[in-house]
């Protein structure tokens, strides 16, 4: 059946729009799968999840130290969705998916993948929640879990990978499926957490779909080209004239900011609902639009085309660059009586969260380089950003504690020589596809890209008008799944444990 839903907040790392850890100059890119700026009517997913179950499990806050206050515990939610199982007798699979930083709902009714294969894998269906988002609170409440960095400081990566782990398991003993084997699949952030689940915890997954997972955009494997360098890439390729349009637009804004009533007039230009007060702010909620329309162009939608054809031939035929610049506003977030500019940066659960993370370990070095010619230069500055870091949390990041813990300084040796089963899936449209794994590293960890695919398009839910090299790259990411699972089950009767 089709289910209307909401976007929430998943980047949008809502997998993509930016906020920032102050005030003042760092932008954190924020993971996830799905638009956080795109009207909530206008998308639809026809995900079928009748049939599903919601649980909780008693959580220990810290898997990794064993003094007093480790041993607490919270309630870490999970779904399962048996409708199409095979049942334990069978050791039929099951597959599990690694939230990221949004809660369970947004994963439920975004990712198709699971809907869509679960009764041809005939697999048993389980959603986890990360912790510290949606309603996997530790110390009670959100207001008290997100407090400071004291109560902040069980966020990581390594104790919601612990988590899954723990999690799974008991999932295995509550349905008797010992000899299951589990495919882990996650997206954006949530992706190079799949990866790395297959990498820590090999005894309990068979395998790993990464989709859409930057796990080299880090300081020790920054990429040669960055995020910004495909958004302008996307826009070139679409409308040069667009292309022209945007770059020169940020001149033009500094040139009206610049007069004694400068930002009125922008207020007034871009109907923002209340007025600006510095032209930062109308400048970064353009930057994420421009953003937000690459990373998820035709998820659904052809965004970055609905922007250019506005821009390039606006409606009310002004020609002036702004007013251009205000009809490519229009045409992606729809005709509203204001614009809520501030509504990228209002503060939420999930945004604190993740910029917790951003700041303590996922430290991702995008700004806007020479190359990425359609904005004005703003290169990532590492002091900056630790400035900033310590000014709101008080503590320093650890930029190259990802690398060191994970072990993916050089990829290719490092995963040839101890890692197998991981399919890292991109698309080259995607601005994060720079940070992923494109290449194949041996015979069982591929890699399957697509020239036009965007950030998570393989996981999402099947369209009738879907192209055709979209199914064909579904349809080898399962076929690889379902040689995993055949190999398994003969290993089991070679065995005799079957």
């Amino acid at each position: 059946m089709s289910l209307p839903f909401t976007i929430l907040l998943p980047y949008f790392f809502s997998i993509l729009s930016l906020y920032f850890v102050s005030l003042t100059h760092s932008k954190v890119a924020r993971l996830g799968i799905s638009s956080t700026m795109r009207p909530a009517e206008t998308v639809y997913a026809s995900a079928d999840n009748s049939g599903l179950e919601f649980f909780y499990y008693d959580q220990n806050l810290d898997h990794f130290t064993f003094t007093p206050e480790s041993f607490q515990t919270f309630q870490q939610r999970y779904a399962i969705n048996s409708k199409h199982w095979a049942g334990a007798k069978s050791n039929a699979p099951i597959l599990a998916f690694l939230s990221e930083e949004s809660s369970l709902e947004a994963n439920l009714y975004d990712v198709g993948f699971f809907q869509d294969n679960g009764p041809r894998l005939k697999a048993l269906l389980v959603y986890i929640e990360h912790r510290y988002y949606g309603k996997s609170m530790p110390f009670g409440s959100a207001e008290e879990a997100l407090k400071n960095a004291s109560t902040l400081g069980y966020l990581n990566a390594a104790q919601a990978l612990a988590d899954y782990a723990a999690i799974l398991m008991h999932v295995k003993e509550k349905y008797s499926a010992k000899h299951s084997p589990i495919i882990v699949v996650g997206a954006s952030y949530g992706g190079m957490l799949a990866a790395w689940f297959r990498l820590k915890y090999p005894h309990i997954a068979l395998g790993a779909l990464a989709s859409s997972a930057p796990l080299l955009y880090f300081e020790d494997t920054r990429p040669k080209f960055g995020y910004y360098h495909i958004i302008t890439k996307v826009f070139k390729e679409t409308s040069e004239k667009c292309y022209k349009t945007i770059r020169k637009s940020w001149k033009e804004i500094d040139r009206v900011a610049a007069k004694s009533n400068g930002l009125l007039i922008l207020s007034k230009k871009f109907k923002t609902c209340a007025p600006l007060s510095r032209s930062f702010d109308i400048k970064d909620f353009l930057d994420t639009l421009y953003a937000d329309s690459a990373q998820y162009n035709g998820n659904p939608g052809y965004w970055v085309t609905t922007v250019c054809n506005a821009i390039d031939d606006p409606p009310n035929r002004k020609h002036y660059v702004l007013d251009r610049i205000f009809s490519g506003v229009v045409a992606f977030l729809g005709n509203q009586s204001c614009y809520d500019i501030d509504s990228i940066i209002e503060p939420s659960n999930d945004v604190t969260a993740w910029s917790w993370q951003s700041c303590s370990e996922i430290v991702m070095p995008i700004g806007h380089d020479k190359q990425d010619t359609m904005f004005q230069t703003a290169p990532f500055n590492m002091t900056r950003f630790i400035d900033d870091c310590k000014s709101s949390y008080g503590v320093s990041p650890r930029p190259h504690w990802i690398t060191t813990y994970f072990g993916i300084q050089d990829v290719k040796l490092i995963l040839r020589r101890f890692g197998s089963n991981i399919i890292f899936s991109n698309g080259l449209a995607d601005p994060y596809s720079v940070g992923g794994v494109l290449e194949d590293i041996s015979d069982s960890i591929v890699a399957i890209k697509t020239l036009k695919g965007s950030h998570i398009q393989d996981i999402s839910t099947r369209r009738k008008d879907d192209p055709e090299w979209l199914v064909m790259q579904r349809e080898k990411e399962i076929k690889i799944i379902e040689s995993w699972i055949s190999t398994y089950q003969n290993d089991l009767r070679g065995l005799n444990m079957s």
